[in-house]
């Protein structure tokens, strides 16, 4: 058992240092493209960031504090990482209608399409992991950040489809629609998560 709390380190490790970098160069492609999808996608990998520091800061507390302390970070665990999902949708929604209403056009974005694809071979891969760890210790915080790489799959996928649409055919609304998109999944996902509903 304990090599799996290992390994839910790890996998949070993994988390928190690919989605940096991702972050990263996703924010300054975005910006200069003029894509809110892809700085969106950046900021969302910054937000899973977040999360996997979340499930760093709860596994090495694992063997460390008592049993009933460990649930007690359990739990504060899981209703932080469903707080993570709000913040994401938030800022997406947002920019989202103001690149619509504004008609605020992308620019194609090459290294967005990469990245997208990247992380749509990526992200399920260790979303899987985290199911099967998670399950096996009865972690729902981490069924919950699994949630949010689920999420992270999502939005690569949108993000694909909202670049790939502007690129080849020019239909620039696909990027903002398909931001509120993911941010109202977002709301849902986080909903279920700080109230329970997921269970």
């Amino acid at each position: 058992m304990e090599h799996l709390y290992t390994k839910a380190l790890k996998l949070s490790y993994f988390t928190v240092g690919y989605n940096i970098l991702v972050g990263i160069v996703s924010i300054i492609a975005g910006a200069y493209a003029g894509s809110i999808a892809l700085v969106g996608f950046g900021l969302d990998s910054f937000v899973e960031s977040l999360s996997g520091s979340i499930m760093i800061w709860r596994f090495k507390k694992h063997g460390i504090v008592s049993e009933e302390e460990e649930e007690e970070v359990e739990h504060k665990a899981l209703t932080m990482v469903g707080y993570t999902f709000f913040i994401l949708a938030v800022y997406i929604f947002y920019e989202s209608i103001t690149k619509l209403y504004y008609k605020e056009i992308p620019d194609v974005s090459l290294v967005g399409i990469i990245i997208a694809i990247l992380s749509i071979i990526i992200m399920p891969i260790l979303y899987v992991n985290k199911v099967h760890v998670g399950k096996s210790i009865g972690s729902k915080s981490l069924l919950s950040d699994a949630k949010e790489t689920l999420a992270c799959t999502f939005l690569s996928v949108a993000l694909l489809l909202g670049l790939g649409l502007n690129y080849l055919w020019g239909l620039w609304q696909a990027d903002p629609i398909v931001g509120i998109i993911v941010a109202l999944y977002l709301v849902k996902e986080g909903r279920e998560i700080v109230t329970g509903e997921e269970d």
